[in-house]
């Protein structure tokens, strides 16, 4: 059932590596695909318990596209680490189960995790907002970690450089695009480090309840997870709501993040290059990240409105910060 698509060893060896390490007697009933993932492939595996006890379910990640299969064993490393290291810390985290990074078992490189209670909500509704602030109070207890050297993991990695940004064809702002890349091409501000989700987002938080009584569930996906400036856990998240509900959404969530009592964040020009590194990478590949989102029902975001979106949303930063 686990990897039924895959032939000869690879089936077999993820549903016995999968076996292995549930618990006597149990037994893996149904496998789900989940939706929203972009980098890996995402099952629900649902476990079956003797004598009448409570099933439960636990979530299987496995790399399957070649990029990410090249560098699955430091990923899933990584993100093994980080799962142990918030065991038991205020943030909603999945336990690890099991983990082979390298796909020495498994057809494709692979961790198996407990399944996180919620679901992910992107939509444009009345809740949007109280997301917004319970997103930037998570995201302050993540960095409120204290994590001691030997646990830091990686220093932080810029995802785009000036000679890699894509300028959108047809765009008739090319002036705003090259003031951008320019800001980024110039020294990277002196920060503060601090643990980084690094890959925060509306996309990776589980919430529960609706109005008065939606809360965060669970923070899922840490294969990214660094060490480094507090802006750029910040910038990330406030791109992704600036792409998925305008680019006010966007602009507002350094103030939210602020307000939740999160760490001091730069001012000025030096914010500003934090949140144009992650914004500009997002360009031209925004409608290659909104692929999962449009999967959870947003097909409102059309390559065009992720582009305009993006380009206002680089313009608020000007007027803001610059």
């Amino acid at each position: 059932m686990i990897d039924s698509d895959d032939p000869g060893r690879g089936r077999d060896g993820t549903r016995r590596w999968v076996q292995e390490h549930l618990g006597p007697g149990e037994r893996v009933t149904a496998v789900t695909a989940l939706k929203g993932g972009w980098t890996s492939r995402m099952r629900r595996l649902d476990v079956e318990r003797p004598g009448g006890a409570a099933p439960y379910a636990l979530v299987l990640r496995s790399f399957v596209k070649p990029f990410y299969r090249r560098h699955a064993p430091g990923l899933l490393a990584r993100e093994a680490a980080v799962l142990r290291l918030l065991e038991g810390s205020a943030v909603p985290a999945a336990r690890l189960v099991a983990v082979d990074a390298a796909g020495a078992v498994c057809e494709h490189p692979s961790l198996v995790m407990t399944h996180l209670p919620g679901s992910v909500r992107l939509a444009e509704d009345g809740d949007a907002p109280a997301r917004a602030d319970l997103l930037a109070a998570q995201l302050a207890a993540v960095h409120a970690l204290a994590v001691g050297e030997r646990e830091r993991p990686r220093a932080w990695q810029a995802w785009t450089a000036p000679d890699r940004v894509a300028v959108p064809t047809g765009t008739a702002r090319t002036g705003l695009w090259e003031r951008a890349v320019e800001v980024i091409g110039g020294e990277v501000p002196a920060h503060h480090a601090c643990f980084l989700h690094r890959d925060f987002h509306p996309g990776n938080v589980l919430f529960t309840g609706t109005g008065t009584g939606l809360a965060v569930a669970g923070v899922v996906d840490w294969v990214e997870t660094s060490w480094g400036p507090a802006d750029l856990d910040v910038a990330h998240c406030a791109t992704a709501l600036a792409l998925l509900h305008g680019p006010g959404a966007g602009l507002a969530f350094a103030d939210r993040y602020t307000a939740a009592g999160g760490r001091e964040l730069a001012e000025g020009r030096a914010h500003l290059y934090w949140r144009l590194l992650d914004a500009l990478a997002f360009a031209p590949d925004a409608q290659k990240v909104a692929e999962p989102w449009r999967e959870l029902g947003r097909t409102d975001l059309t390559p065009a409105v992720l582009t305009g979106r993006l380009e206002d949303y680089l313009q608020g930063l000007f007027d803001r910060y610059a």
